[in-house]
């Protein structure tokens, strides 16, 4: 087997668990390298490190499947890491909807599977976990019997590893359409069209977190997408729901999931530019109860992220200005490049820009059938808060400058940040 040798002075990063080895931490390599191909990695001495897939033509090199040198990787391999990853995800109560494996935290780097109900979406992000996917197919249909697994592998990532973008069915064809319980509600799921593999499975945890703050309350949502949060503000007892998303497409799929759960006289929704809406109606001054923003994620690119932070702070200056006294403002990030220390402190700024005095909540990540590794920074990659503007004259606690009950900062600090992660990647 073709050997891959660390080089000394970078080698610590992997040794210590990181399953991703990039091409400037290779010293040498003794044996063919063919894309896709199985090859085991030493230390520059030449001790064993792990075993994985090797592609020249990605900025990762080689992406570690086991540290385990007895251990093969072959179709039995994936068999037994898929029914490890359904036996964790079962133990915490996921059972009929989950992140099946999340790629890196499963031991399964560039893999995503999702489950809904009997039904599995596919994503083989990288060359060497694609030339794989019919024993991944195979032990599915072994595990689960399931009624139908679509790919979408239409996602431009996969154009870094040499590989094609694509979808389609990797089974008998069915209805794509499948509706999901979720909290006590219903869902379409369009696996075909809609955004990654179909639903945001990361905030089915979070969404219950509302439950008790929206009951009586006005409720907007910004960047609702297909309405999931909305939809449980209706559930959960709000007097209006208004969503807004860009996405036409997106609001007529809100639309329906709120008829599905005979919510639509509660829950509205409007195809407009939420960004634009929010500075319009800051100048308006108009006020809900509760604030909702839940944006895609603003960058992608190590190099875009003094733009992403700007962004976040913007929509959440223009939500905390929304927000009536007593009020809470809902957001979240899934920009994996921006850590949990960082949104908030972008926050804190934000607050700080809006003259508000906020309380937080709760902060969470994503759900837990995304388990985080905390050596692999991005499993790490949801953040979800909750803050409270206090009512005038109410919460005497609140004396001072400070925001939300964590370290003040300054733009300074949050600049060196994210130069430590623009310089962190080899």
């Amino acid at each position: 087997m073709t050997k891959v040798f660390l080089k000394k002075k970078i080698q610590n990063r992997v040794l210590q668990g990181h399953p991703w080895v990039f091409g400037n931490e290779v010293g040498e390599i003794d044996g063919p390298v063919n894309a896709g191909d199985i090859v085991d990695v030493h230390t520059h001495q030449g001790f064993f490190v792990g075993r994985g897939y090797i592609n020249p033509q990605s900025q990762i090199l080689v992406r570690i499947l086991t540290r385990d040198k007895d251990e093969q990787v072959n179709a039995a391999f994936f068999h037994h890491r898929l029914l490890k990853a359904w036996e964790y995800r079962k133990k915490l109560g996921y059972v009929e909807n989950c992140r099946l494996v999340f790629g890196e935290a499963d031991e399964m780097p560039a893999l995503v599977i999702d489950k809904f109900n009997d039904y599995f979406v596919l994503q083989t992000l990288a060359l060497g976990m694609d030339k794989w996917k019919g024993a991944i197919i195979d032990a599915l249909n072994a595990i689960f019997s399931p009624k139908g697994i679509y790919e979408r592998n239409d996602v431009p990532v996969r154009e870094l590893e040499g590989l094609p973008q694509q979808k389609g069915f990797l089974s008998a064809p069915f209805n794509t359409d499948i509706i999901l319980n979720e909290n006590g509600l219903k869902f379409h799921v369009d696996i075909v069209n809609g955004q990654k593999t179909g639903y945001f499975l990361d905030q089915q945890d979070n969404r219950r977190a509302i439950q008790h703050i929206v009951k009586d309350a006005d409720v907007l949502e910004a960047f609702c997408y297909t309405g999931t949060f909305s939809c449980h503000a209706g559930h959960y007892g709000a007097k209006s729901v208004l969503g807004l998303d860009i996405s036409e497409h997106a609001v007529n799929t809100a639309r329906r999931n709120a008829e599905l759960n005979n919510l639509q006289d509660i829950c509205k929704f409007q195809a407009v530019n939420a960004f634009d809406v929010l500075k319009q109606w800051t100048r308006d001054e108009k006020k809900f109860d509760v604030v909702i923003l839940d944006p895609p994620a603003f960058t992608k690119s190590r190099e875009n992220i003094q733009k992403a932070i700007t962004g976040y702070k913007e929509i959440n200056l223009r939500g905390m200005k929304l927000l009536k006294p007593g009020g809470f403002l809902v957001t979240a990030s899934c920009t994996n490049l921006v850590p949990p220390s960082l949104f908030l402190e972008i926050i804190d700024m934000a607050a700080k820009d809006a003259k508000k005095k906020l309380r937080q909540v709760t902060f969470q990540t994503q759900a837990q059938d995304h388990p985080i590794l905390w050596n692999i920074e991005n499993t790490t990659y949801l953040k979800f808060l909750i803050v409270r503007y206090p009512e005038p004259g109410r919460d005497h606690t609140e004396q001072g400058p400070s925001a939300i009950q964590s370290a003040p900062v300054s733009f300074i600090k949050i600049q060196t940040l994210w130069r430590h992660l623009i310089s962190s990647v080899p």
